[in-house]
């Protein structure tokens, strides 16, 4: 489930991900809602606080959208402050995925998705790129079949760091009859990442 070290291209921090960003790239509220509320359980109402502040906003709503680059500033800044005590800030980052993916299943689209592909690994996988439209104003992602077991996520500009994306891909497999699960991701290059993953 842990990436190994970037070879295409290193990570891109909060300060460059946030200059790549245009205003129109936006993702849901329920996202913003997701890390304010792990800030909270994992580090306290100061650090939901202090995300809040980052994010200038004092209320979310979950199917509304808002600009990306708020939602990174909460995510690096819960991730950098838990980090130390949590394993790092890439284990917090999958941390805050898992808890995503979980809120946006909750949600009406995410139902729907659930219940089209029903336990079949795959076919959940292959609803991931469609919940992306629903829920990002940006990027393309697509799903291709490696095995019986085995499978690939292409991520094209891409602004989630790769470890919340690992988080995320693990929480949605695990809604399915996979066992044995390993998302790793492949950096190809600033904001492109591919996604292996495989399952017993």
């Amino acid at each position: 489930m842990h990436s190994s070290p970037d070879t295409a291209a290193s990570a891109p921090g909060l300060e460059q991900l946030l200059a790549l960003a245009n205003p129109t790239d936006t993702c849901r509220g329920l996202f913003f809602n997701g890390v304010l509320e792990a800030a909270r359980v994992l580090g306290g109402e100061e650090l939901r606080a202090m995300c809040f502040r980052a994010v200038g906003e004092r209320k979310f709503v979950d199917f509304f959208s808002y600009p990306v680059t708020d939602f990174l500033r909460a995510v690096f800044l819960a991730s950098e402050t838990l980090g130390p005590t949590m394993g790092g800030v890439d284990s917090v980052m999958r941390l805050l995925g898992r808890r995503g993916t979980g809120d946006f299943l909750c949600s009406t689209v995410g139902k729907t998705m659930l219940a089209l592909a029903g336990t079949d690994p795959y076919r959940l996988l292959s609803t991931v790129p469609s919940g992306c439209r629903a829920s990002l104003s940006y990027g393309e992602r697509s799903v291709e079949r490696l095995g019986e077991r085995h499978a690939r996520m292409m991520a094209r500009r891409d602004f989630l760091p790769l470890p919340y994306n690992e988080g995320l891909l693990t929480a949605a497999l695990e809604q399915s009859s996979a066992q044995g699960i390993r998302v790793q991701g492949h950096r190809r290059a600033l904001l492109d990442v591919d996604y292996e993953v495989s399952w017993s």
